[in-house]
C-alpha cells in the first residue's frame, strides 16, 4: 500500500481481477439409498434452517450500508460507528478543516491519507472486492439553467444518455454535475472544483476522467489504455512540438483529460485554479499567457490557455508526468470525424461478416456479456478495419471520442465558422452512430444515421444476406 514515501502518483495499481468463475449448477442423477439420505439431511438443515431464521427475526442485527456491503472493514472493538454498519477508525474525513472547495485550504499529504483510507475499507485491496484493479470516475456537468438554444436541452440529455450507456457498458462511474462548484468559476473553469472534489469524494479511484458535456463516446468497446499511462499522472490529447515548440494554446484540448487522483493532481489542479477568475490576479494571468502565446486575451485567462502555459514554463515539475498524445481520438475533431461515420460503420459490418467464427460473433447475447463480445469485435476490426484502436487522423477505427468544440449545442450560437445546421446534423451522427451499438443488445438499430426511429434487428444480423 502507498505512502508518502511511496506515492500514488506514479505507481500502477493493482493486478488483474481476482476470483474463480463460479461453476455452473449440474443435474446429477442419484442411487436411491444416497438419494433417500440426502432428503433427509436436507429436511433436518432446512429446518435448522429455519429456527435460526426465526431467531434473526425476533432479535435483528443492523443492516450494514452500501459502502460496507461492498468492502467490509476489519472491526477491531465494538463503537457506535460499528454499530451503525459504518466503518471505524479515523479518516481524513473526520479532519473539520478538509475542505472540498477550490482555494480555501491546500490539502498535503494527500497519498498517505489516501493509503490509510484504503487500507480501513479495502483490507483485502481493491481487486478483492471485485472491481478493476484500476477504478476510473467519469466527471461531466452542465449548467442548472435551463438552454437557451432551441433543442438545447433535449442534446444535453441525449449526451448525458450516452455517457451513462458507455458508463454501465464498461464499469466507468459517472458523477454528472449541474450545480456550480464556485461562484465565480463558471463555464470551461466550472470543470476545476468539479474534478478535485471527485477526487476526495472517491479515494477508491485511481483515475479521474473528466468530458465536457458536449463530448460523446462513439466507440462503445474500447476501454480507456491505462497501462499506457503507468508512469504519468496527467492525459491530454496534443502534441509536444505544439505545446513546447510552437507555443500554441490549440496544442491541446483540455475539454477532455484523465487525470491520476493523488497530491500531485491536487497540487497542479490548485496551480491551474490560481490563474482562473477567482485569482484576484486573473486579468494579470491573461495578459501573461497572451503574450507568452501570443494571444489576445483582455478580459483574463482561459482554462486550456493557462494550461498550456502551465506546462510551457514548468516542464520539469508539471510537463514531465504529463502524457500528450494523438495516439487515438481520446478526444477527436467532429469536423474531421462526422463524415466518415456512415463508412466507419458499414466497415465494421463487413468485418463481422468475414472473422473467422463470424456466426458466433453475431450471436445475440444479454448486455452483462459485453465485454467479451467487445474483445471479439475488437479483435476481428484490427484485422480487416485500418487503423489506430480507438481511432485516428488516419485509417477506418471507430473514433473513441467525438468532441463537438464550438458547436455550443446549449447556447445556441455556435462558432462563426460552423453553420446551425453543419453542428446539428454532425452531433446527431454521431449520437446515432453510438446509440447503434448500444441497442444492439436489445434487437433495433436506428432507421438511417438522421432518423429518431428504430426498426427491429434480424436474427443472425448483420449475416452476409438480409
Amino acid at each position: 500500500m502507498a505512502s508518502e514515501s511511496t506515492p500514488f502518483c506514479v505507481s500502477g495499481a493493482g493486478g488483474p481481477k481476482g476470483g474463480a468463475a463460479a461453476k455452473p449448477h449440474g443435474h446429477v442423477v442419484l442411487p436411491g439409498r444416497v438419494h433417500d439420505a440426502l432428503i433427509f439431511a436436507a429436511g433436518a438443515a432446512a429446518a435448522v434452517l429455519l429456527l435460526l431464521g426465526t431467531a434473526s427475526f425476533l432479535s435483528p442485527t443492523p443492516v450494514p450500508n452500501l459502502v460496507a456491503l461492498r468492502s467490509p472493514a476489519v472491526s477491531v472493538s465494538v463503537s457506535s460507528a460499528a454499530s451503525h454498519g459504518l466503518a471505524p477508525g479515523r479518516t481524513f474525513y473526520d479532519d473539520p478543516d478538509l475542505s472540498y472547495a477550490v482555494g480555501r485550504r491546500h490539502l498535503t499529504g494527500w497519498d498517505a491519507k489516501r493509503a490509510q483510507w484504503l487500507r480501513l475499507h479495502y483490507p483485502r485491496g481493491l481487486n478483492a472486492s471485485g472491481g478493476a484493479a484500476e477504478r476510473v470516475v467519469m466527471v461531466s456537468g452542465s449548467q442548472s439553467a435551463p438552454c437557451k438554444g432551441a433543442g438545447g436541452d433535449n442534446l444535453l440529455l441525449r449526451f448525458l444518455k450516452n455517457k451513462l450507456d458507455y458508463c454501465r457498458l464498461n464499469g466507468v462511474e459517472l458523477f454528472y454535475n449541474t450545480a456550480l462548484l464556485h461562484p465565480e468559476m463558471k463555464a470551461y473553469w466550472a470543470k476545476i472544483p468539479n474534478v478535485r472534489a471527485t477526487m476526495l469524494a472517491h479515494p477508491e479511484a485511481e483515475w479521474i476522467w473528466w468530458l465536457d458535456a458536449d463530448a460523446v463516446l462513439t466507440d462503445m468497446d474500447f476501454s480507456l489504455p491505462l497501462h499506457r499511462y503507468k508512469d504519468h499522472n496527467l492525459i491530454l490529447y496534443g502534441w509536444d512540438r505544439e505545446v513546447y515548440d510552437a507555443r500554441s494554446w490549440l496544442g491541446l484540448n483540455a475539454g477532455v483529460f484523465l487525470i491520476r487522483n493523488c497530491q500531485w493532481s491536487l497540487d497542479f489542479m490548485d496551480a491551474w485554479a490560481r490563474m482562473g477568475p477567482a485569482s484576484p490576479e486573473y486579468a494579470d494571468w491573461g495578459k501573461l499567457i497572451g503574450e507568452a502565446l501570443n494571444i489576445k486575451a483582455d478580459n483574463g485567462s482561459d482554462d486550456q490557455a493557462a494550461l498550456v502555459y502551465l506546462l510551457l514554463k514548468n516542464r520539469n515539475k508539471w510537463g514531465a508526468k504529463t502524457y500528450l498524445h494523438n495516439d487515438y481520438y481520446f478526444q477527436g475533431y467532429w469536423a474531421e470525424i462526422v463524415d466518415q461515420l456512415d463508412d466507419i460503420a458499414a466497415r465494421y459490418l463487413a468485418a463481422e461478416r468475414r472473422a473467422p467464427g463470424a456466426a458466433a460473433l453475431r450471436r445475440r447475447h444479454s448486455e452483462g456479456e459485453h465485454a467479451r463480445y467487445a474483445a471479439a469485435r475488437n479483435a476481428a476490426a484490427k484485422r480487416s478495419v485500418p487503423g489506430p484502436a480507438g481511432g485516428g487522423q488516419t485509417g477506418w477505427r471507430r473514433p473513441f471520442v467525438t468532441h463537438f468544440t464550438g458547436c455550443q449545442p446549449c447556447g445556441g450560437k455556435p462558432n462563426e465558422i460552423y453553420s446551425k445546421e453543419t453542428c446539428a446534423d454532425g452531433m446527431r451522427r454521431a449520437l446515432t452512430f453510438a446509440d447503434d451499438q448500444v441497442l444492439r443488445a436489445y434487437g433495433f438499430r436506428h432507421e438511417g444515421p438522421l432518423s429518431d426511429d428504430v426498426r427491429p434487428l434480424p436474427f443472425g444480423y448483420p449475416a452476409a444476406r438480409q
